[in-house]
């Protein structure tokens, strides 16, 4: 697989990454299995998908136990990507970007993990009670200590803190800029996707002219771009998904224009061609910076999305997505 490069250090990973996510949390508990989530991660490995992103709160912390399996084996083939800054209660999610805690999360993931270095650590989200130079300079220690071989900043949550009227990333990018005077910033974690392309406006660019890597998180829409799902097949009441504005079947129904756009394109590059690969294709499109994270569980699924890698996108294509019509009803 192509190789890209994430920030400064130019840590290389492979083009098309690996969302861990849906094997432990938010996704469909009864289709989560442990011995089948192994599996799709050494399938990715072997395909080249190096990049396995992962966070303390998935499970909570099952996802990395999981992980951690696999890289005991084979921990020089992969690219760890966790985060820390959120904690899992019985029914809420809260902050905490306190030094101390920081600390002692990271030596918990390392051991979850089973190595003993983290190669990419993320702030999962910012806490409004610490700020956030404090949280950071307690990870810029991390990577003195070498516990850490780099920093990022996670903006998947970046809706749900905008202010009426402002764009989509402004506070992810005053944000950035703090850190940025207090340790490097080597990559950006957040949404951009065919129907979700607000990153473009400033984050993406942001990041570009600071050599700075864009994980682009939620590419293939959750699961909407694949064209496998059908309006009002309803989802299980665990999967974040059962509500969301935009999985309701009415919402689904009108979006539909979308997903029949990305067919027509993959039917132009073989019939063997997904409307999924379509949708990474143009996320890698974007900028050599820019390196997609699909969620997947299975092995079928990974070894579509790492065949993306290999799609190159016409003039015409890329021509005939921006033509799409943008996705109805509300993403918060």
């Amino acid at each position: 697989m192509e190789r890209r490069t994430i920030g400064a250090a130019a840590l290389a990973v492979g083009a098309v990454g690996l969302g861990c996510m849906p094997m432990s949390w938010a996704y469909s508990t009864s289709r989560q299995r442990g011995e089948e989530s192994l599996r799709a991660v050494h399938r990715a490995l072997d395909l080249g998908s190096t990049l396995l992103d992962t966070a303390d709160m998935y499970g909570p912390f099952t996802n990395e136990l999981l992980l951690g399996r696999v890289l005991k084996e084979r921990r020089s083939d992969a690219f760890v990507s966790t985060k820390v800054g959120l904690l899992v209660g019985d029914q809420h999610i809260v902050a905490n970007g306190r030094p101390g805690y920081v600390r002692r999360a990271c030596d918990a993931s390392l051991r979850r993990l089973q190595t003993d270095v983290i190669d990419l650590y993320q702030l999962h989200r910012a806490d409004p009670e610490v700020p956030i130079e404090e949280t950071w300079g307690a990870m810029a220690d991390l990577v003195r200590a070498g516990k850490v071989r780099a920093l990022g900043l996670c903006a998947v949550g970046a809706r749900s803190a905008r202010r009426p009227g402002a764009r989509l990333h402004d506070a992810t990018v005053r944000q950035l800029e703090r850190v940025q005077q207090v340790f490097p910033v080597s990559a950006v974690e957040a949404e951009l996707s065919v129907w979700s392309p607000e990153a473009l406006e400033t984050l993406l660019p942001w990041c570009e002219t600071r050599g700075v890597g864009f994980l682009a998180a939620m590419p293939l829409g959750n699961g909407f771009l694949t064209g496998t799902l059908t309006p009002g097949m309803g989802f299980e009441p665990d999967d974040l998904r059962a509500r969301h504005p935009r999985f309701t079947a009415e919402m689904m129904a009108a979006n539909q224009p979308i997903v029949v756009g990305l067919r027509r394109v993959a039917r132009r590059h073989g019939e063997h061609v997904t409307p999924a690969q379509v949708a990474l294709a143009w996320v890698l499109t974007r900028g050599r910076h820019v390196v997609p994270v699909p969620g997947a569980k299975r092995e079928r699924w990974v070894a579509e999305n790492a065949a993306a890698a290999r799609l190159r996108l016409t003039e015409r294509d890329l021509a005939e997505i921006a033509e799409l019509p943008a996705a109805q009803g509300s993403w918060d």
